[in-house]
């Protein structure tokens, strides 16, 4: 990283690695002592470190016990375990996020139970239980007050003198009417609202989108003074994780095929990525199962390319054109936008070194340095050399790594 010029790099604790038994049992010392030597050496070499505390992993006991995420009793031990992490890293580390991407831990672990704890009912999936009806809902609910716990945690013990900050990362697209209709444009509201704001708004605004609480009503969990009150304390800065983006369709007054979306409960909307015979964009490979779209001409539009494509070839892992292709037209939007007055504070590529990949293991290589996994051998692309070049030219420009 530090040959590269980057300035900040982006990775998240394992829980489970600091408090296998959560609050019911010790600290792990050698996971602090880990983390420790992680920090350690990144600030050594200047590479200022970016730390979630939640990247959908948990310890086991709290899923045994209590149900995890289904249970209040998560925002208790979330709080904790956060308040260990400030204690024992935040002298050095200045960017705290709570979690990355919850709207999908929760879509993807208790509506289509393709993710721990793998619950779904129904059409969904197929799960031995759930409720993929409502879960989701109760799920993203202790989230959120886990993050409002997390944040009172920081503000009252250990920002002031730390100086650092504390955010949230989500999974965010950009979504356009799929046509001139009235009921296209109201859909687009409400796949904004069970997307994103699902999450955004109580922690922004301290309640629920309005799209939501008409189409969920009672079950849609509320909060309470208390509530409101931990949520007041906000957050210091909003990440946006960004794929592609979608045309919207409306599914009330029109029919749509079966997908994400679709449902009353998940707001009912189709997400579509051509109108007319042409795509959003130029269509790329997203992991394994699902197609993107580039889509450069959005103003709020985010992108981050994934290469897919596992090849055996050395030469070819190295000469990943395709990628710089993409960050090339994705920096230069993202400039633009600055120009134009975007209040941007960094940028983060997906990803420093080839690793595992969740559900697809080794199968993917999203790094822009490849790893020989029977050597463990790093070995910079192409897109790595032109990342540092872009960085040379642009001393000033927010850059950072993941």
């Amino acid at each position: 990283m530090k040959s590269l010029g980057v300035n900040s790099y982006r990775f998240s604790i394992s829980w489970a690695r600091i408090l296998p038994k959560g609050r019911f049992g010790e600290i792990n010392q050698a996971g602090i002592a880990y983390y420790n030597e992680l920090i350690d050496a990144l600030v050594l070499k200047g590479v200022q470190p970016f730390v979630t505390l939640c990247h959908f992993d948990m310890p086991q006991e709290l899923e045994d016990r209590y149900g995890s995420w289904l249970s209040s009793e998560v925002q208790e031990d979330f709080g904790y375990y956060a308040d260990i992490c400030f204690k024992y890293f935040g002298d050095r580390v200045k960017y705290w996020s709570t979690f990355n991407e919850p709207n999908f831990q929760v879509t993807f672990g208790y509506r289509d139970g393709t993710f721990p704890p793998s619950r779904c009912s129904g059409h969904f999936g197929n799960c031995t239980a759930g409720d993929s009806e409502t879960e989701p809902y109760i799920a993203a609910h202790n989230i959120i007050l886990s993050h409002a716990a997390a944040v009172d945690v920081y503000r009252t013990k250990y920002q002031k003198d730390q100086k650092g900050m504390i955010g949230i990362v989500l999974h965010c697209a950009w979504f356009e009417p799929f046509s001139e209709s009235e009921a296209d444009g109201l859909a687009t509201d409400r796949a904004n609202a069970f997307f994103a704001n699902w999450f955004f708004d109580p922690i922004v605004l301290g309640r629920y989108p309005e799209e939501m609480s008409r189409v969920l009503g009672s079950t849609l969990p509320e909060f309470s003074s208390k509530d409101m009150e931990k949520l007041k304390q906000g957050l210091d800065f909003l990440g946006i994780n960004h794929y592609t983006s979608y045309y919207i369709k409306d599914c009330i007054y029109s029919a749509c095929e079966p997908g994400l979306g679709t449902t009353r409960s998940e707001g009912s909307f189709q997400t579509i990525q051509e109108r007319d015979g042409f795509p959003m964009g130029k269509r790329v490979s997203f992991f394994s199962s699902a197609p993107s779209y580039i889509d450069r001409t959005g103003s709020t539009t985010y992108l981050k390319f994934l290469d897919t494509i596992f090849r055996t070839n050395m030469a070819d892992f190295l000469n990943d054109v395709r990628r710089v292709e993409y960050m090339s037209g994705y920096l230069e939007s993202l400039m633009a936008a600055i120009r134009k007055g975007a209040d941007v504070r960094g940028y983060y590529a997906w990803s420093l070194l080839d690793n595992f990949e969740w559900t697809n293991g080794y199968t993917q290589r999203f790094g822009i340095c490849h790893v020989d996994y029977n050597t463990m051998e790093r070995t910079p692309k192409l897109s790595a050399k032109w990342f540092k070049g872009f960085i040379d030219k642009y001393g000033k420009t927010p850059r950072a790594m993941m």
